[in-house]
């Protein structure tokens, strides 16, 4: 039998960026940042648990990304909304990026991932 995965957080994006993107979108200008926060709102998925973090995303939900903590190098959060939701990156040993847009509560997310990676990386992240 394997190892117990308890998950730390389950959900979608902020429902704050929807309003303000939605209210955005009163004006034509900012219509593509509003389509962009709908499909979010509708089809993307974030799980962080105490093995992997995983992202579903993409058309109707059927993309799905796993990421385990020994392979992310460094964790970059960034405050969106005054605030309240933000962006976070994860880069991986091989070089790629794993976005993850409007998080909830993304400082004490940022705080639970690094506590998780490995010390040289935990280090660069603080950075």
């Amino acid at each position: 039998m394997g190892i117990k995965e308890d998950v730390y957080y389950e959900g979608g994006p902020h429902r704050g960026d929807l309003i303000v993107n939605l209210l955005l979108g009163l004006t034509v200008i900012c219509l593509p940042l509003t389509v962009g926060s709908i499909v979010r709102a509708l089809w993307l998925r974030y799980r962080i648990t105490s093995r992997r973090i995983s992202i579903t995303s993409g058309w109707q939900g059927r993309d799905r990304s796993d990421v385990i903590y020994p392979e992310i190098v460094s964790v970059i959060a960034v405050p969106r909304g005054w605030g309240a939701w933000g962006d976070m990156v994860l880069t991986l040993k091989d070089g790629s990026r794993l976005e993850m847009r409007s998080m909830p509560n993304f400082r004490a997310a940022a705080d639970y991932i690094k506590e998780r990676i490995a010390e040289p990386a935990r280090t660069a992240s603080s950075k």
